[in-house]
């Protein structure tokens, strides 16, 4: 099932085009068992049209967040591991990653209040002040309040690799700006959790070309996704659940940067597309 976030409320699952009131997301979607909790709730939703359906999507979509923090997990993938080694080797910071990538403890950081957060077909940002910058197409879990994962997005975590290579210390600087994370374009809550299958595709778009294509499937991720939720939990709480980016294997090469009228496209079926264009704030 899919939630998508509108102007007017929330839309259940194009393909079935149910439509539900929705005054407050949190209430919506912090819940447990939240696939058995819409499933319930379906026979009350006011039926319409699929072209009515596409029809809100295109013109109100928002991003699928309420009052929750976003935050994310680093070097879960060898692929990130070895992009963060080489851009850093300067710095004489490159075994960090490594060191990080083979530990028992995940690195985790804050990336995001729900207000620097692009949805699906809104603007995401670049630096005026970094030479280097790439989007990270990552699959991001919705866990409630009580640690629990209840349901999928696709995010986008913009990341200054010129600023990080610097400086491991200028992660925050790196990571955290105005408009640099994208999740959407729904929240998609499946009876059971994704196919190990499941696969993260991303294009860069420049002048109507393709300059970047890949695609990754999450097995290859290092690390269970239970695992980094409960990290994250240990000792923090979330009074409305929270967005956690589950990191990246999808890196252009060395010699690529975002350029302003980019358009980035992050897809994870059955989620869907996020779509989104590269400017300055």
């Amino acid at each position: 099932m899919k939630l998508y976030k509108l102007l007017r409320g929330v839309l259940l699952d194009v393909d079935e085009t149910y439509y539900l009131l929705a005054d407050d997301w949190d209430s919506v979607i912090n819940r447990d068992d939240l696939y058995r909790h819409l499933r319930e709730a379906v026979p009350a939703m006011q039926r319409i049209s699929e072209s009515e359906a596409q029809s809100w999507i295109t013109q109100e979509l928002l991003p699928p967040i309420g009052s929750q923090e976003v935050w994310a997990a680093g070097v879960t993938y060898f692929r990130s591991m070895e992009a963060r080694m080489e851009e850093s080797s300067s710095s004489g910071g490159a075994d960090l990653y490594d060191r990080v990538y083979r530990a028992e403890r995940p690195e985790l950081f804050f990336k995001a209040l729900p207000h620097r957060v692009s949805g699906h077909g809104q603007p995401v940002s670049i630096r005026k002040d970094s030479a280097w910058d790439v989007p990270e197409p990552e699959l991001t879990l919705f866990i409630n309040t009580y640690g629990s994962i209840q349901g999928y997005t696709v995010g986008n975590d913009m990341s200054s690799r010129s600023i990080e290579g610097e400086n491991a210390l200028y992660l925050p600087q790196a990571k955290v700006y105005d408009r640099s994370a994208a999740l959407g374009p729904c929240l998609y809550v499946p009876q059971f959790p994704l196919d190990a299958e499941t696969r993260i595709e991303m294009d860069i778009v420049r002048d109507g070309q393709v300059v970047f294509h890949d695609a990754v499937k999450i097995n290859r991720i290092k690390r269970p996704l239970e695992e980094l939720a409960g990290y994250l939990y240990r000792e923090c709480s979330f009074a409305n659940g929270c967005f956690l980016m589950t990191g990246t294997c999808l890196v252009p090469p060395s010699a690529f940067t975002l350029q302003p009228e980019d358009r980035v496209d992050i897809r994870i079926d059955p989620i869907g597309t996020l779509s989104n264009t590269v400017g300055y704030n």
